[in-house]
């Protein structure tokens, strides 16, 4: 039987559209089952509180639980890679933060590609690193300290909290843009290259905000200034170290990102609920506490900043020829 042309068409266009009509259908009904948020770090630590945070309040909304599984190791990597291999089906996601990038440029062959494996979903917050020098150093700005250390190459310690961290390439990104000569002293994470600058064994050191401020409060470590490009409001009267090394910004951030081919209907969905989540002043605060600030961005703002950092730690690794231990 031939079909007039009118009713032809009107079949084709439905035909056409039933792959988008089933799509929008799946999205509606995400999640029918658990979700799992992978982090490449161990529990308790700021990555980790950040999944939970995000992680529970998906569940409430969404109205399955968001389970949190720890994969730590090789500076985020294992996490990422068992993301990047997961079925794109949004049913595995990947709390990805600073380290993911700055791990992937300095790990060789890695299995996966982060910004073409890994695709933005939304990100969470991001939070400024702090300057602080032992109390016996005679700097109490960016410009004294700089003095400092010109007259003084090679015999000023930057601790952090291992090669390859942000605080590390934070330092070696002052480094880059100032001229001065500071000898890293790698540690096995912050604390204990904190304990060491408490002691008087270091002498500079750009730790996360967390770590350091109630140490900044007793008067145990002089803070020169935040790597952030704006202030913190947790230390309004603080400079940035932008403020006298133009264009110098160096922050951690993080988001939730997912295997690189997940229904775009799905990744709009988690956008929209994490964003919702992050409006919340309970949110708020608690990412204040957290020493962060709410980053609420859509999936393509998100994956600029992914993009932008990438570039930005590419030329500081480049510049030092660091690798991973």
């Amino acid at each position: 039987m031939k079909l007039p042309r009118r009713q032809f068409l009107h079949l084709a266009i439905g035909a056409a559209a039933l792959p988008a009509v089933s799509r929008i259908a799946w999205a509606q009904a995400y999640p029918s089952r658990p979700v799992r948020i992978i982090v490449g770090a161990a529990p308790s630590g700021t990555y980790d509180i950040m999944a939970r945070l995000i992680g529970e309040w998906l569940s409430e909304r969404l109205g399955q639980p968001f389970v949190i599984e720890n994969r730590p190791g090789a500076g985020t990597t294992i996490g990422t890679e068992a993301v990047a291999k997961a079925a794109p089906d949004g049913y595995t996601l990947l709390l990805v933060g600073a380290a993911a990038v700055t791990s992937a440029l300095l790990y060789d062959k890695l299995n996966f590609n982060l910004i073409r494996d890994i695709a933005p979903v939304a990100a969470i917050s991001r939070e400024p690193h702090i300057m602080v020098v032992d109390p016996s150093v005679p700097a109490s700005t960016v410009p004294e300290f700089i003095a400092y250390a010109k007259a003084n190459p090679g015999k000023i310690s930057m601790a952090s909290g291992g090669t390859g961290t942000v605080g590390h390439l934070s330092g070696e990104l002052f480094k880059m843009m100032t001229g001065v000569n500071l000898v890293h002293v790698p540690y096995r994470g912050l604390a204990p290259a904190l304990t060491d600058l408490l002691g008087g064994q270091g002498q500079v050191t750009f730790a996360s905000m967390a770590s350091s401020i109630e140490h900044i409060r007793a008067g145990k470590l002089r803070v020169l200034a935040v790597t952030t490009a704006t202030r913190s409001e947790m230390l309004p009267d603080v400079p940035t170290v932008g403020e006298f090394v133009p264009g110098y910004e160096a922050s951690t951030w993080s988001g939730i990102g997912a295997p690189k081919a997940t229904p775009a209907e799905i990744v709009e969905k988690l956008n929209t609920e994490i964003n919702a989540g992050l409006a919340e002043p309970k949110m708020k605060a608690r990412l204040a506490d957290l020493g962060g600030d709410v980053l609420a961005l859509s999936p393509a703002d998100f994956g600029k900043l992914i993009a932008d950092e990438t570039e930005k730690w590419r030329k500081v690794v480049k510049f030092t020829g660091i690798k991973a231990d």
